[in-house]
């Protein structure tokens, strides 16, 4: 199982990025996705999950009205579309996927089994 970030990079401030998580091994659409930061100095914190119950979603209050996420089945691949990125947004990424329903019922970023490596989203002011 395999679970790889990617789409991080250097924007400026009110820019957009999109984080992928490709995954080999397992299909994503069976599992709940969740993505995490952890900003310098900061804990890890969850940003956002997907989850297998209606593709139903959370959002951080953080990133709430910036964030999106979404599967591709066909591309076994779960997306973070990140809009109007502030500095505070500057961070490594992670994703993780989970068999277990949690998004759905409140356990948004609980224990996750599986995580990829992070993907740095720098954003300049």
């Amino acid at each position: 199982v395999q679970l790889q970030a990617s789409g991080g990079g250097l924007v400026e401030a009110g820019g957009s990025l999109r984080l992928s998580c490709a995954a080999s091994g397992l299909v994503l659409d069976s599992y709940d996705v969740g993505w995490f930061r952890r900003a310098p100095g900061k804990e890890r914190e969850g940003v956002s999950c997907i989850s297998i119950v209606y593709s139903v979603d959370h959002y951080a209050d953080s990133v709430k009205g910036r964030f999106t996420i979404a599967r591709d089945s066909a591309e076994n691949t779960v997306y973070l579309q990140m809009n109007s990125l502030q500095p505070d947004d500057t961070a490594v990424y992670y994703c993780a996927a989970d068999p277990d329903e949690k998004c759905f019922s409140g356990r948004y970023f609980r224990d996750y089994e599986y995580w990829g490596q992070g993907t740095l989203v720098t954003v300049s002011s």
